[in-house]
């Protein structure tokens, strides 16, 4: 019994005609955000502003240089204050510090005055160190948060169609319609 349908493998191949619509892969700004955070500068090139890279890196290089350079002058100073204010005769560091020979060490007063400036000294370049260290935790803050930005803007479209559609219609004040214009912007 024979139904008069018949199957078969096509063999022959037809093209498909329909167009593929290139589509555009998803930016993530979470993505950016991790990138940067974990290397400093991964989420600028995530966001293909790769041109900020040596921006990022020369900021580093220049807040480790501040904190190497306050950290220097605290230790210097630090160890000449504490071998100022001890008894020990054999601990005299200070005295590198006098370059221009203008300190009287067996001048009480002297002595006194240059232990006040050796103390303000090191207080100072302590405290330029941690601004440093402050401003270095801040510029990586800023890293993350300018390649997250720069994520969240990735698809934005900046076009040149800035168009601005008035229609009459009516607007409702307490219950009752009143003649107006109903304004849409289109960016």
């Amino acid at each position: 019994m024979s139904t008069g349908f018949y199957a078969s493998a096509q063999t022959e191949s037809v093209a498909d005609s329909s167009k593929i619509v290139n589509q555009e892969k998803k930016h993530f700004p979470r993505k950016a955000t991790i990138y940067s955070a974990v290397l400093p500068g991964l989420g600028q090139i995530y966001n293909k502003k790769a041109w900020k890279v040596p921006l990022i890196y020369g900021g580093f290089v220049a807040l480790g240089y501040l904190i190497d350079y306050n950290n220097d002058y605290f230790i210097t100073y630090r160890q000449a204050y504490s071998d100022i204010i001890d008894d020990d005769p054999n601990t005299n560091s200070f005295i590198d510090l006098d370059v221009d020979g203008v300190w009287d060490f067996d001048n009480p007063s002297q002595v006194s005055q240059f232990t006040s400036r050796l103390n303000t000294a090191k207080e100072t370049s302590r405290r330029n160190r941690d601004l440093s260290i402050v401003a270095t935790i801040a510029f990586y803050a800023i890293n993350i948060i300018d390649a997250t930005v720069d994520a969240h803007f990735f698809n934005f479209d900046i076009s040149d169609d800035i168009t601005m559609k008035w229609t009459p219609g009516p607007v409702y004040c307490a219950n009752q319609p009143y003649m107006g214009v109903h304004l849409s912007m289109q960016f």
